[in-house]
């Protein structure tokens, strides 16, 4: 009974051992994914405000002021 219950105990503890590493890679993936967003919404920002830079200068390029305001 022993044996049969020390090697119940030994695969269990091989199991969690499993679960723990696959947890840490997991946690490692999301912590990267986290990175690599963090960057793409920092870059969408950046290309949103030169869109939109572009669009206000296109604007005030096409509506000239009138003459008196010159």
């Amino acid at each position: 009974m022993d044996k049969e219950l020390a090697e119940r105990l030994e695969k269990l503890e091989t199991s969690l051992a499993h679960v723990e590493h696959l947890y840490d890679q997991l946690n490692q993936v999301v912590l990267e994914q986290a990175r690599q967003l963090k960057k793409m919404q920092t870059h969408q920002q950046k290309i949103s405000e030169t869109m939109e830079t572009i669009e206000l200068d296109r604007i005030k390029s096409v509506n000239s002021k009138p003459p008196h305001y010159q």
